[in-house]
């Protein structure tokens, strides 16, 4: 199947404008973002499914499942690792009492990418972010280390993740920014504010994490079948009276996938690769028919009329949350 591509700022990267999200396929009990349990022979059948298809990409992290994720994503790419890209991140971990701390000091995005390596069974990574902003750490000195690692060949490019725009300019004083990744979906909308239009401007590619926004964009998405422990029973998003007044929201987007015998996640998707600042949207998926259904909002062109009919449903479901 031939896939949409398209290029991933400033380097030869052509990538699929939909990638394999791996953070619920990493998830486990003692992770805080618990998606539920998850067989890992099925994560495989998952990764290996969305590749057959022709996705070209996986965003992991050490983070998921510290470090669960990026070992399913070593066993799922034997023997297909040439003909994809392996995306990766450093900087979030946990302390000796286990709290979770951000460092991006030189010598720990060293120790951080040779485990990521030794994790993810190859011997060099496509794009490396940094995960979230380190305070006491300047971002100057952590992405000099980057370009390090990138004139040592064990990084091909560099990128950053949820970092905001001064961080950015600082980046660039030391050397180029591929990528960065942020939260953009219809119910989280920040970035259409500053991220994207500098992106734009700097020829920077835009990667968006959870456009379906946790599954509640999702159309099976039912909040009492989740797991007792499923992060998102915690979410805002499940909490009444929020909830109830997303599921009027929810019933307007299917109406229109309906209409195109598409689904709402599909709509959540082709929505936000509308953006001319967007790359491409990471699909987090748990099951080989998820991983079937990535492509379909790839060539979904959504009218005036029906974006204007969004724009109003989104505006009254802002309204009532004031």
């Amino acid at each position: 199947m031939k896939v949409a591509t398209s290029r991933l700022g400033q380097s030869d990267l052509e990538i699929t404008r939909v990638g394999i999200g791996t953070a619920p396929i990493g998830s486990t009990p003692d992770w805080r973002i618990y998606w539920g349990p998850q067989d890992e022979n099925e994560a495989i059948r998952t990764i290996q499914t969305a590749l057959d298809l022709g996705i070209n990409w996986i965003d992991t992290a050490p983070f998921y499942g510290w470090g669960r994720a990026e070992q399913i994503v070593g066993k799922a790419v034997q023997g297909k690792r040439d003909d994809i890209y392996i995306f990766t991140k450093c900087g979030t971990l946990r302390n000796e009492q286990g709290i979770e701390m951000e460092d991006l000091s030189p010598a720990n995005i060293r120790r951080e990418v040779e485990t990521s390596l030794r994790n993810l069974q190859t011997d060099y990574i496509d794009l490396y972010q940094f995960h979230d902003p380190d305070p006491n750490t300047p971002i100057e000195e952590s992405w000099a280390a980057m370009q390090t690692l990138i004139q040592e060949g064990k990084v091909r490019y560099g990128g950053l993740s949820n970092h905001t725009i001064e961080l950015m300019q600082r980046a660039m004083t030391v050397a180029p920014i591929t990528s960065n990744q942020h939260q953009y979906n219809l119910l989280n909308r920040d970035i259409e504010r500053d991220v994207l239009p500098f992106s734009l401007q700097h020829d920077i590619g835009v990667l968006c994490w959870s456009p379906l926004a946790s599954g509640f964009l999702a159309d099976g998405f039912d909040l009492e079948s989740l797991d007792p422990h499923d992060f998102r029973r915690g979410r805002p998003y499940a909490q009444d009276p929020t909830y109830s007044r997303l599921k009027e929201l929810r019933h307007v987007l299917q109406s229109i996938a309906q209409d195109h015998h598409k689904t709402m996640a599909e709509l959540a998707i082709a929505w936000v690769l509308r953006q001319p600042a967007v790359t491409a949207a990471i699909n987090g998926i748990r099951s080989p028919q998820e991983a079937l259904a990535m492509p379909g909002a790839l060539n979904w062109q959504l009218t005036d009329q029906e974006l204007q009919t969004i724009e109003e449903a989104l505006s009254t479901w802002n309204q009532a949350g004031q």
